[in-house]
């Protein structure tokens, strides 16, 4: 059974930073197969992309809202993928989920696998 496993969400204040992180388990699963992506989903509001990256790290995609401010990386070795937020806003509050998925550019529509997700909290 494949599971992804997201940590590091909180309050953190306006200007904040946080890292999250999201732990792969599974008998036979390997991140290192799949590309893996970040979403969100806000109060009220539907689940958005955030950002993917490449099996190999190569290629990385941001939505255009947190450019600049947010970097996704990956540890295959430890099964992990990353996600460093950094000039957090408020309107950045939402639920973080990681996935799973083909390639960088079909996981936006398309996942194998999905985390439970982890609350992120930005304050004014």
């Amino acid at each position: 059974q494949v599971q992804l496993v997201e940590s590091g969400g909180g309050l953190v204040q306006a200007g904040g930073s946080l890292k999250l992180s999201c732990a792969a388990s599974g008998r036979t699963f390997s991140i290192s197969n799949y590309a893996m992506g970040w979403f969100r989903q806000a109060p009220g509001k539907e689940r958005e992309f955030v950002a993917s990256i490449s099996r190999s790290s190569v290629n990385r995609n941001y939505a255009g809202a947190v450019t600049g401010r947010i970097t996704i990386s990956r540890d295959n070795a430890k099964n992990t993928v990353y996600l460093q937020m950094n000039s957090l806003k408020p309107e950045d509050t939402a639920v973080y989920y990681c996935a799973a998925g083909a390639d960088t550019v079909r996981i936006v529509t398309t996942q194998d696998y999905w985390g439970q997700g982890t609350q992120v909290t930005v304050s004014s």
